[in-house]
């Protein structure tokens, strides 16, 4: 049974949506019948369709206020509105905290906290004047919610997102709807940069309680779902899509403990 999401009159903004977690999440509005364009820093090295629509693709740096009050402009010059923004640009490379510069540190938290701010700002003025208002949707992470060893400044970045959203959501309603998705992990062309090869993706995957990593489209469904009428009394919210989290790591140490004594 297919569920309309009433999306097939939206206009939507996907920030790093052309790789990866954000070309899922262009993929599924561009199912659902939305209007989707697609900011980054580069060029997508596929055309995303889907039928007939393609993704429109606008390059921008989303760090730099000038660019993203330009995008923004340009969006509803073309097709005079904007209807949800999906904030997924941004990541980190691993790096000790203890080792990282302090440039490094300003820039982690300039793309992943500052940046999905200043869309969101500029997309607010937008659908602050429009009768129907509009919806915001931050990609958060786990990250932000257990420690991020490696990813320190990532980390702390995402919850502050978390927090971002809980009180724009009180600052820009009614006429705007905000929320976050926590996201755990994501098998993606580039799983193999963290993990290793197709064995070492395969063993991460056991990890997760539900046998797998999430693929990209999983987090666009729920990111469609909030954008959409379906979910227009949700606010302020996270939903978290993690396959149910991380196994205890006591757990696996009681069980080996145990096969351990049963061998002697």
């Amino acid at each position: 049974m297919s569920i309309n999401l009433a999306l097939d009159n939206s206009v939507v903004l996907v920030t790093g949506g052309v790789r990866g977690v954000g070309a899922g999440i262009s993929r599924v509005f561009l199912e659902a019948g939305a209007t989707v364009v697609a900011c980054a820093r580069r060029n997508s090295p596929e055309p995303i369709e889907f039928g007939d629509r393609r993704l429109e693709f606008e390059s921008c740096d989303v760090r730099d206020p000038n660019a993203v009050a330009a995008l923004v402009d340009r969006i509803v010059a073309r097709h005079g509105q904007l209807d949800t923004v999906v904030n997924n640009a941004g990541g980190a490379p691993f790096a000790l905290a203890a080792d990282a510069s302090a440039n490094f540190h300003s820039k982690i938290i300039e793309l992943n906290l500052l940046a999905p701010l200043l869309v969101s700002q500029a997309a607010n003025a937008v659908m602050q004047s429009q009768q129907t208002g509009g919806s915001i949707v931050m990609i958060s992470s786990v990250s932000g919610r257990r420690p991020s060893p490696g990813t320190a400044a990532y980390g702390a970045a995402k919850a502050g997102i978390d927090s971002l959203v809980s009180s724009l959501a009180v600052e820009w309603a009614p006429k705007v709807r905000i929320n976050s998705i926590v996201v755990g992990l994501v098998e993606t062309e580039a799983s193999h940069l963290h993990y290793g090869d197709s064995a070492g993706v395969a063993a991460v995957a056991e990890t997760v309680p539900l046998g797998r990593m999430a693929q990209p489209a999983d987090i666009g469904r729920c990111a469609a779902f909030l954008a959409s009428p379906l979910a227009s009394y949700i606010s302020g919210s996270t939903l978290t899509v993690h396959g149910g989290g991380e196994r205890p790591a006591f757990l696996a140490a009681a069980e080996q403990h145990l096969a351990s004594s049963n061998k002697e």
